[in-house]
């Protein structure tokens, strides 16, 4: 594996050039993914500014061009009509403050004055490395180009240490008060969240004090990517939570979850409802964002807009700190396939998007038993106890097995069979207790992931996995029906900068 030196991470991109060679290189990999966004080189991690304007859904990444490594970021612009098919749009926000000039890290956007603005962290550090946080807006023009406010909107918070970052922008039509919530960690090392307001969306901030969450006090030591979303007439607060292992997730130490409760803007006071839930029970998801402001649009008829019903997520298909095989080809990471949630039975539903339906090309031949490089697979289960085993080789060896225990109500995912394994200290094997029988499963499988949605969303499962040639196959013990539609590629993976 290649040893990074500070200088090569964190060079500046000067020119297309520079990339583009690599760029060719990476087509060439069997495990580049063809319905889920990914980088055109290098690595990419969180979501980012992910919002709906003028008929187009925008969703921007963080994305360091020169290789599987945290090094220099910018914000990369990807756009969608349907938030199934997605294209390349270039460099959107580029390190070149002062106040950014090692990284302008994640954030979010708001559509005001008819105009997109993106709210983000600017990384700065000094000659002697010392890091400084600062929250700052830039503003997408009509003709595409990019304006950076001179200033950033407020500086970090001296009462916390220098981890501040990832501005959740949120407007109150209540209060017409707009909030940012800002991860955050206290001078003893307990992660928490900031809130500032301002009447106005694009200055006059003001530091209105941490958010209040009774029962989580001590609750990992740096809380990220924090946001607060009206969901089904809920109030749900997501964040992710660092450097704890919690029940049932191995030896992750780095976790993307959520309470439902009631939120209090006026004592800044978050009521949890529930105990803390991870969004994904899979090995590979974090930094999970919604769209911002948009209330919950009918993504089939983007114009219909019903307030407090649903929102759209989509999230970072990796884990920091772990290495992924395709580090060796120079690139990294992809998005999640965007999800519409809800709220039932207190808890938070995630279903893929109907929009999906439109990739399917025709139904795979059973017979074969060798799965598509990209398709959905639609399992009933009309018994108990079930076991499906994904990917394996050409004798039905190894691979990835789902096994639910009707006895227990379980289900568990073991992906310890396939040949290429990665991050196996933290575990290979995930469950989950449903608490009821297993009745539906849709998975979407692409060329180096997997997606399994249980029981109308009930529970997710996400996952990178990386199978060779002869790791394609597929079986199924169970009393079940079983369809497997072939999808055509929905990424147009275009050189764009």
């Amino acid at each position: 594996m290649k040893e990074w030196t500070r200088e090569e991470k964190y060079r500046v991109l000067k020119d297309a050039s520079e990339i583009e060679p690599m760029h060719e290189m990476i087509q060439k990999s069997k495990y580049r993914q063809l319905l889920h966004v990914q980088g055109v080189t290098g690595l990419i991690n969180d979501p980012n500014g992910y919002v709906y304007h003028n008929g187009v859904w925008h969703l921007f990444y963080q994305w360091c061009p020169w290789g599987a490594v945290h090094g220099l970021k910018y914000w990369y612009h990807t756009v969608s009509k349907d938030l199934v098919e997605w294209q390349n749009r270039g460099i959107a926000i580029r390190p070149d403050t002062i106040y950014d000039n090692k990284g302008a890290y994640s954030g979010s956007a708001l559509v005001a004055k008819e105009s997109i603005y993106l709210y983000y962290t600017g990384n700065h550090r000094d000659e002697d490395w010392k890091r400084t946080s600062y929250t700052c807006i830039a503003n997408m023009r009509d003709d595409g180009s990019y304006h950076k406010y001179s200033k950033p909107l407020f500086a970090a918070h001296p009462g916390y240490t220098e981890h501040q970052r990832d501005p959740k922008i949120i407007w109150r039509e209540e209060e017409d008060m707009y909030y940012i919530i800002l991860g955050a960690q206290t001078k003893d090392k307990r992660g928490c969240a900031l809130i500032y307001r301002s009447k106005e969306f694009n200055k006059n901030w003001e530091f209105a004090g941490e958010l209040k969450v009774p029962g989580f006090e001590d609750f990992g030591d740096m809380w990220e990517c924090p946001s607060l979303e009206r969901i089904s007439g809920r109030d749900v607060l997501l964040f992710c939570p660092q450097h704890l292992t919690i029940p049932n997730r191995g030896m992750d130490r780095n976790h993307n979850g959520y309470l439902i409760g009631e939120m209090d803007w006026n004592t800044l006071t978050f009521t949890p409802e529930t105990q803390f839930h991870v969004l994904d029970f899979g090995f590979d998801s974090y930094a999970a964002g919604c769209a911002s402001n948009i209330g919950a649009r009918n993504v089939n008829d983007p114009s219909a807009l019903t307030r407090d019903d649903k929102a759209i997520l989509v999230a970072w298909m990796g884990l920091p700190d772990v290495s992924y095989p395709t580090d060796e080809e120079n690139w990294a990471g992809c998005l999640t396939l965007p999800r519409e949630l809800t709220v039932r039975h207190r808890r938070l539903i995630q279903r893929p998007l109907e929009n999906l339906r439109r990739l399917r090309d025709g139904e795979a031949d059973l017979k074969t038993n060798r799965l598509p490089d990209a398709c959905e697979i639609e399992l009933i289960n009309r018994g108990e106890d079930l076991s499906v085993t994904l990917f394996t080789d050409e004798r039905g060896r190894g691979g990835v097995s789902i096994l639910f225990d009707y006895a227990s109500k379980t289900i568990t995912i073991d992906r310890s069979g396939m040949k290429r394994r990665f991050n196996v200290e933290a575990g290979e094997e995930r469950s989950r207790n449903l608490g009821h029988n297993l009745a539906h499963m849709r998975i979407y499988i692409d060329r180096s992931s997997f997606e399994i949605f249980i029981n109308d969303g009930d529970a997710v499962f996400t996952s990178r996995i990386f199978p060779e040639d002869d790791e394609h196959g597929w079986l199924v013990e169970g009393d079940v029906s079983l369809r497997i539609w072939k999808l055509r590629p929905a990424v147009k993976d275009d050189f764009v900068l």
